[in-house]
Protein backbone atom coordinates (compact mmCIF):
# COMPACT_ATOMS: atom_id res chain seq x y z
CA UNK A 1 0.00 0.00 0.00
CA UNK A 2 2.81 2.41 0.89
CA UNK A 3 4.57 1.62 -2.39
CA UNK A 4 1.34 2.32 -4.26
CA UNK A 5 0.90 5.70 -2.54
CA UNK A 6 4.53 6.59 -3.23
CA UNK A 7 4.01 5.89 -6.93
CA UNK A 8 0.99 8.23 -7.02
CA UNK A 9 2.91 10.98 -5.20
CA UNK A 10 5.85 10.71 -7.61
CA UNK A 11 3.53 10.85 -10.61
CA UNK A 12 1.77 13.94 -9.24
CA UNK A 13 5.13 15.57 -8.55
CA UNK A 14 6.22 14.94 -12.12
CA UNK A 15 3.04 16.52 -13.42
CA UNK A 16 3.47 19.53 -11.15
CA UNK A 17 7.07 19.95 -12.27
CA UNK A 18 5.98 20.33 -15.88
CA UNK A 19 3.29 22.93 -15.15
CA UNK A 20 3.83 26.34 -16.70
CA UNK A 21 2.34 29.80 -16.51
CA UNK A 22 0.08 31.15 -19.21
CA UNK A 23 -2.55 28.44 -19.46
CA UNK A 24 -0.39 25.70 -20.96
CA UNK A 25 -1.50 22.09 -20.81
CA UNK A 26 1.49 19.98 -19.66
CA UNK A 27 2.15 16.33 -20.43
CA UNK A 28 4.21 13.95 -18.29
CA UNK A 29 7.97 14.20 -18.55
CA UNK A 30 10.90 11.92 -17.86
CA UNK A 31 10.30 8.22 -18.39
CA UNK A 32 6.69 8.95 -19.36
CA UNK A 33 7.93 10.54 -22.61
CA UNK A 34 9.10 13.93 -23.85
CA UNK A 35 7.66 16.96 -22.17
CA UNK A 36 5.25 19.07 -24.20
CA UNK A 37 3.17 22.09 -23.24
CA UNK A 38 0.17 23.04 -25.38
CA UNK A 39 -0.49 26.76 -25.28
CA UNK A 40 -3.42 28.72 -26.67
CA UNK A 41 -2.16 31.74 -28.57
CA UNK A 42 -5.37 33.68 -28.01
CA UNK A 43 -6.96 32.32 -24.80
CA UNK A 44 -9.45 35.21 -24.75
CA UNK A 45 -10.18 35.09 -28.47
CA UNK A 46 -8.16 36.44 -31.39
CA UNK A 47 -8.65 40.13 -32.21
CA UNK A 48 -8.98 39.30 -35.91
CA UNK A 49 -11.09 36.14 -35.63
CA UNK A 50 -13.41 35.33 -38.50
CA UNK A 51 -15.99 32.68 -39.24
CA UNK A 52 -15.46 30.08 -41.92
CA UNK A 53 -17.59 27.07 -42.71
CA UNK A 54 -15.64 24.40 -44.53
CA UNK A 55 -17.40 22.81 -47.52
CA UNK A 56 -18.85 19.36 -46.86
CA UNK A 57 -16.54 17.80 -49.45
CA UNK A 58 -13.36 19.41 -48.07
CA UNK A 59 -10.51 17.13 -47.06
CA UNK A 60 -10.71 16.94 -43.21
CA UNK A 61 -6.93 17.39 -43.02
CA UNK A 62 -7.50 20.97 -44.12
CA UNK A 63 -9.24 21.81 -40.84
CA UNK A 64 -6.50 20.75 -38.45
CA UNK A 65 -6.96 21.84 -34.80
CA UNK A 66 -9.83 24.21 -35.57
CA UNK A 67 -7.23 26.41 -37.21
CA UNK A 68 -9.71 28.75 -38.80
CA UNK A 69 -10.71 29.96 -35.35
CA UNK A 70 -7.97 29.03 -32.87
CA UNK A 71 -4.18 29.06 -32.96
CA UNK A 72 -2.22 26.82 -30.62
CA UNK A 73 1.45 26.16 -29.99
CA UNK A 74 3.21 23.01 -28.90
CA UNK A 75 6.27 23.75 -26.76
CA UNK A 76 9.00 21.12 -26.43
CA UNK A 77 11.59 22.34 -23.89
CA UNK A 78 15.15 21.09 -24.20
CA UNK A 79 16.44 19.01 -21.29
CA UNK A 80 19.67 21.03 -21.21
CA UNK A 81 18.56 24.46 -22.49
CA UNK A 82 21.00 26.97 -23.95
CA UNK A 83 18.56 29.89 -23.88
CA UNK A 84 17.54 29.62 -27.52
CA UNK A 85 13.99 29.01 -28.70
CA UNK A 86 12.74 28.40 -32.21
CA UNK A 87 9.14 28.51 -33.45
CA UNK A 88 8.26 26.28 -36.40
CA UNK A 89 5.66 27.39 -38.94
CA UNK A 90 4.65 24.26 -40.91
CA UNK A 91 3.94 24.29 -44.62
CA UNK A 92 0.65 23.50 -46.28
CA UNK A 93 -0.02 26.19 -48.86
CA UNK A 94 -2.08 28.32 -46.45
CA UNK A 95 -4.77 25.64 -46.75
CA UNK A 96 -3.60 22.98 -44.29
CA UNK A 97 -0.71 22.22 -41.94
CA UNK A 98 1.89 19.52 -42.56
CA UNK A 99 2.53 18.60 -38.93
CA UNK A 100 4.73 15.51 -39.10
CA UNK A 101 7.82 15.64 -41.36
CA UNK A 102 7.52 19.43 -41.76
CA UNK A 103 7.06 20.24 -38.08
CA UNK A 104 7.10 17.81 -35.14
CA UNK A 105 9.80 15.56 -36.55
CA UNK A 106 12.38 18.35 -36.16
CA UNK A 107 11.96 18.58 -32.39
CA UNK A 108 14.50 15.98 -31.24
CA UNK A 109 17.27 17.45 -33.40
CA UNK A 110 16.78 20.95 -31.99
CA UNK A 111 16.22 19.74 -28.42
CA UNK A 112 19.48 17.79 -28.56
CA UNK A 113 21.23 21.12 -29.26
CA UNK A 114 19.69 22.75 -26.20
CA UNK A 115 17.06 24.65 -28.19
CA UNK A 116 13.46 24.84 -26.98
CA UNK A 117 11.38 23.85 -29.99
CA UNK A 118 7.84 25.05 -30.68
CA UNK A 119 5.31 24.12 -33.37
CA UNK A 120 2.84 26.89 -34.17
CA UNK A 121 -0.51 25.72 -35.50
CA UNK A 122 -1.33 29.09 -37.01
CA UNK A 123 -4.82 29.77 -38.37
CA UNK A 124 -5.61 29.42 -42.03
CA UNK A 125 -6.25 32.89 -43.47
CA UNK A 126 -8.84 32.22 -46.20
CA UNK A 127 -7.98 35.63 -47.62
CA UNK A 128 -7.69 37.30 -44.19
CA UNK A 129 -4.06 38.15 -44.84
CA UNK A 130 -3.22 39.51 -41.37
CA UNK A 131 -4.17 36.31 -39.52
CA UNK A 132 -0.96 34.20 -39.77
CA UNK A 133 1.23 37.24 -39.09
CA UNK A 134 -0.70 38.09 -35.93
CA UNK A 135 -0.40 34.48 -34.72
CA UNK A 136 3.38 34.33 -35.11
CA UNK A 137 3.74 37.78 -33.52
CA UNK A 138 1.83 36.66 -30.44
CA UNK A 139 3.71 33.35 -30.32
CA UNK A 140 7.01 35.23 -30.16
CA UNK A 141 5.66 37.47 -27.39
CA UNK A 142 4.60 34.39 -25.42
CA UNK A 143 7.97 32.66 -25.72
CA UNK A 144 9.91 35.79 -24.80
CA UNK A 145 7.91 35.75 -21.58
CA UNK A 146 8.78 32.15 -20.71
CA UNK A 147 11.21 32.98 -17.94
CA UNK A 148 10.70 29.47 -16.56
CA UNK A 149 12.54 28.13 -19.62
CA UNK A 150 15.35 30.68 -19.51
CA UNK A 151 14.63 31.94 -23.02
CA UNK A 152 17.10 34.63 -24.13
CA UNK A 153 16.58 34.54 -27.92
CA UNK A 154 13.68 33.51 -30.16
CA UNK A 155 14.00 32.55 -33.80
CA UNK A 156 11.58 31.37 -36.44
CA UNK A 157 11.71 28.47 -38.88
CA UNK A 158 9.31 27.66 -41.68
CA UNK A 159 8.84 25.16 -44.47
CA UNK A 160 7.19 26.10 -47.78
CA UNK A 161 4.20 28.39 -47.02
CA UNK A 162 5.37 28.30 -43.40
CA UNK A 163 8.55 29.86 -44.75
CA UNK A 164 6.40 32.72 -45.93
CA UNK A 165 4.98 33.11 -42.41
CA UNK A 166 8.52 33.08 -40.98
CA UNK A 167 9.94 35.52 -43.53
CA UNK A 168 6.90 37.77 -43.11
CA UNK A 169 7.52 38.25 -39.39
CA UNK A 170 11.24 38.67 -40.15
CA UNK A 171 10.47 41.58 -42.49
CA UNK A 172 7.23 42.98 -40.99
CA UNK A 173 7.85 42.80 -37.22
CA UNK A 174 6.33 45.64 -35.20
CA UNK A 175 8.93 46.15 -32.49
CA UNK A 176 11.94 44.71 -30.72
CA UNK A 177 9.78 42.15 -28.92
CA UNK A 178 8.26 40.68 -32.09
CA UNK A 179 11.48 40.83 -34.14
CA UNK A 180 12.91 37.30 -34.44
CA UNK A 181 16.56 36.95 -33.51
CA UNK A 182 17.16 34.67 -36.50
CA UNK A 183 15.27 32.93 -39.30
CA UNK A 184 15.55 29.50 -40.91
CA UNK A 185 13.74 29.02 -44.21
CA UNK A 186 13.32 25.61 -45.84
CA UNK A 187 12.19 25.67 -49.52
CA UNK A 188 10.20 28.78 -48.61
CA UNK A 189 7.50 30.71 -50.36
CA UNK A 190 8.79 34.30 -50.21
CA UNK A 191 6.88 36.33 -52.76
CA UNK A 192 3.28 36.92 -53.77
CA UNK A 193 4.39 38.09 -57.24
CA UNK A 194 2.20 35.94 -59.55
CA UNK A 195 5.10 35.43 -61.95
CA UNK A 196 7.03 33.21 -59.53
CA UNK A 197 5.00 32.61 -56.36
CA UNK A 198 3.21 29.42 -55.36
CA UNK A 199 -0.31 29.99 -56.66
CA UNK A 200 -2.04 28.04 -53.88
CA UNK A 201 -0.30 30.09 -51.18
CA UNK A 202 -1.19 33.31 -52.97
CA UNK A 203 -4.87 32.36 -53.15
CA UNK A 204 -4.97 31.11 -49.56
CA UNK A 205 -3.38 34.21 -48.07
CA UNK A 206 -4.72 37.01 -50.21
CA UNK A 207 -7.86 35.50 -51.75
CA UNK A 208 -8.96 35.92 -55.34
CA UNK A 209 -8.00 39.04 -57.27
CA UNK A 210 -5.89 40.76 -54.60
CA UNK A 211 -4.78 44.34 -55.15
CA UNK A 212 -1.27 45.12 -56.30
CA UNK A 213 -0.76 46.85 -52.97
CA UNK A 214 -1.42 43.60 -51.07
CA UNK A 215 0.76 41.60 -53.46
CA UNK A 216 3.63 44.00 -52.86
CA UNK A 217 3.05 44.05 -49.10
CA UNK A 218 3.49 40.28 -48.79
CA UNK A 219 6.31 39.97 -51.33
CA UNK A 220 8.88 39.77 -48.58
CA UNK A 221 11.93 40.18 -50.81
CA UNK A 222 10.79 43.81 -51.14
CA UNK A 223 10.82 44.49 -47.39
CA UNK A 224 14.31 43.44 -46.33
CA UNK A 225 16.20 46.13 -44.38
CA UNK A 226 19.57 46.21 -42.61
CA UNK A 227 17.68 45.25 -39.43
CA UNK A 228 16.23 42.05 -40.89
CA UNK A 229 17.48 39.13 -38.75
CA UNK A 230 20.19 36.77 -40.04
CA UNK A 231 18.95 33.97 -42.26
CA UNK A 232 19.73 30.37 -43.15
CA UNK A 233 17.98 29.27 -46.36
CA UNK A 234 17.95 25.80 -47.86
CA UNK A 235 16.17 24.39 -50.89
CA UNK A 236 16.59 22.00 -53.80
CA UNK A 237 17.50 23.31 -57.23
CA UNK A 238 14.86 21.04 -58.78
CA UNK A 239 11.99 22.33 -56.61
CA UNK A 240 9.00 21.73 -58.84
CA UNK A 241 6.38 23.51 -56.70
CA UNK A 242 7.93 26.70 -55.30
CA UNK A 243 10.34 28.25 -57.82
CA UNK A 244 13.89 28.58 -56.45
CA UNK A 245 13.71 32.25 -57.46
CA UNK A 246 11.77 32.79 -54.22
CA UNK A 247 14.84 31.95 -52.15
CA UNK A 248 17.37 33.45 -54.56
CA UNK A 249 15.75 36.89 -54.66
CA UNK A 250 15.35 36.94 -50.90
CA UNK A 251 19.01 36.01 -50.52
CA UNK A 252 20.00 38.79 -52.91
CA UNK A 253 17.91 41.29 -50.94
CA UNK A 254 19.59 40.19 -47.70
CA UNK A 255 23.04 40.64 -49.20
CA UNK A 256 22.11 44.03 -50.65
CA UNK A 257 21.18 45.15 -47.13
CA UNK A 258 24.30 43.61 -45.59
CA UNK A 259 22.28 41.10 -43.55
CA UNK A 260 24.09 37.90 -42.60
CA UNK A 261 22.73 35.22 -44.94
CA UNK A 262 23.64 31.62 -45.65
CA UNK A 263 22.16 29.57 -48.47
CA UNK A 264 22.54 25.81 -48.90
CA UNK A 265 21.20 24.54 -52.23
CA UNK A 266 20.72 20.81 -52.78
CA UNK A 267 21.24 19.46 -56.30
CA UNK A 268 18.04 17.43 -55.99
CA UNK A 269 15.21 16.78 -53.59
CA UNK A 270 12.27 18.56 -55.12
CA UNK A 271 9.79 20.09 -52.70
CA UNK A 272 8.43 19.02 -49.34
CA UNK A 273 11.20 16.72 -48.13
CA UNK A 274 11.23 18.23 -44.63
CA UNK A 275 12.68 15.94 -41.96
CA UNK A 276 12.63 12.91 -44.23
CA UNK A 277 15.31 10.30 -43.52
CA UNK A 278 15.20 9.12 -47.13
CA UNK A 279 16.21 12.57 -48.36
CA UNK A 280 19.57 12.06 -50.07
CA UNK A 281 21.30 15.20 -48.78
CA UNK A 282 19.78 15.40 -45.31
CA UNK A 283 23.09 14.98 -43.48
CA UNK A 284 24.70 17.70 -45.57
CA UNK A 285 22.13 20.46 -45.07
CA UNK A 286 21.52 19.67 -41.39
CA UNK A 287 25.27 19.72 -40.77
CA UNK A 288 25.44 23.14 -42.44
CA UNK A 289 22.52 24.30 -40.29
CA UNK A 290 24.21 23.04 -37.12
CA UNK A 291 27.38 24.96 -37.98
CA UNK A 292 25.33 28.09 -38.70
CA UNK A 293 23.54 27.84 -35.35
CA UNK A 294 26.85 27.50 -33.55
CA UNK A 295 28.78 30.24 -35.35
CA UNK A 296 26.13 32.78 -36.36
CA UNK A 297 23.20 32.48 -33.95
CA UNK A 298 25.20 31.87 -30.76
CA UNK A 299 27.64 34.61 -31.74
Amino acid sequence: MKRYLLTIILALAALSATAQPGGGRPAFAGFFGPRVDTVKIWPNGAPNAFEYKAPANQDPRRSVANNYTEAIMEVYPARNPNGQCIIMCPGGGYAMLSLSHEARNFKDWFNARGITYCVLLYRMPRGHHDVPLSDIEEAIRIMRGRTDLGITSVGVIGTSAGGHVASTIATHYKDAVTRPDFQILIYPVITMDPSFTHKGSLDGLLGENPSQELIDLYSNEKHVTPDTPPAFITLASDDFLVPPANSLRYYEALLANKVSATMFILPSGGHGYGWNDTQLFKNEWTSALSTWLDHVVKK
